[in-house]
């Protein structure tokens, strides 16, 4: 017996295909977020492997790298970041990841593009954290007026982030002594 199918049917077999490969991915990554939150890094590890492995996603890619920052290893964190950039240019927590991976490495020059790259992305939801990030790194920079001018915006894009007022805050009295 010969069995035939046409593009149509083999179209919508390729999706459906994908859709299950997103769910068991998805389902993964749930699974190792709730294991990040509870401290169980290494668990969480493998449960995002497992979801990148399925389905890689930007997202499981930088939480992997987040969870590396938590264990000290920010050279893994960068890179798994690195791998969330290439999935989806348009993930703007990987770039704000690594720039704040770089802030705590020291290297402050190198961190302004990824922050400033977080910025433009068009799938970010917490410029706040950018803007943040680009202060600390100029302020460790000794650029205390833009490191102002990004805590403040930072401040502006979410008013109850307290950290950014603390910053502020502390720049004054930095400057004032």
């Amino acid at each position: 017996m010969i069995c035939t199918m046409s593009t149509t049917q083999i179209v919508c077999f390729s999706d459906s295909l994908k859709q299950l490969k997103r769910r068991k991915a998805m389902k993964y990554f749930h699974e190792g977020y709730r294991a990040q939150l509870q401290r169980d890094y290494y668990k969480a590890i493998e449960k995002y492997q497992e979801s990148i492995e399925v389905y890689p996603t930007a997202e499981a890619h930088t939480f992997l790298g987040w969870t590396y920052s938590f264990l000290g290893e920010l050279e893994n964190a960068i890179e798994e970041c690195q791998r969330a950039i290439e999935v989806d240019p348009d993930f703007g927590n990987s770039y704000n990841d690594i720039g704040a991976y770089l802030i705590a490495k020291g290297k402050y020059q190198e961190a302004v593009p990824y922050l400033q790259q977080a910025l433009k992305a068009k799938r970010y939801r917490a410029y706040h954290f950018a803007h943040f990030n680009l202060g600390r790194a100029k302020e460790y920079q000794g650029d205390i007026i833009n490191a102002l001018r990004h805590y403040k915006q930072a401040l502006e894009l979410e008013p109850r982030y307290l950290i950014a007022y603390k910053a502020i805050e502390h720049l004054k009295k930095c400057t004032l002594n």
